[in-house]
């Protein structure tokens, strides 16, 4: 058979095994779990900051620290999920066919351009409570 392919008894055709999947790469998945994960451990600092910020106040504030002891498990997460897309942005190689989007050099420098811009917001979310201080006096 030339041009197609059976996959579990179903016939495919070449321009349908080119094209891209629809769900994102292992790395994108990692990157939004880290993000997630990284939000999760800058909620107990954040939140009330953005409240004060925004005028609302009493000393109600004060006691949205419910998600304070679970800070570390989210951090831990988030590490985690940036390990993971650091290394299939750099370590894994990339295995596309020629012609697919995955195969173009830009595709995968805006990849690592959008982990690095996560990172550095994530290490800024994550590192609050230690400048919230500085930034609040």
């Amino acid at each position: 058979m030339t041009g197609t392919s059976t996959v579990s008894g179903v016939a495919a055709s070449a321009s349908e095994q080119a094209r891209p999947a629809a769900t994102p790469s292992g790395a994108g998945r990692s990157l939004i779990a880290s993000g997630i994960g990284g939000v999760g451990a800058s909620l107990c600092c954040v939140v009330p900051f953005v409240l004060v910020l925004l005028g609302v106040g009493g000393a109600w504030i004060g006691s949205l620290t419910a998600l304070a002891p679970y800070r570390p498990i989210f951090i831990g997460i988030t590490l985690v999920f940036l390990a993971l897309a650091f290394r299939k942005l750099y370590l894994v190689p990339r295995a596309c066919d020629p012609g697919t989007r995955c195969a173009e050099p830009t595709v995968l420098r805006k990849q690592r351009i959008v982990f690095w811009t996560v990172s550095v917001v994530l290490a800024v979310l994550i590192g609050f409570p230690w400048y919230a201080p500085l930034v609040l006096a």
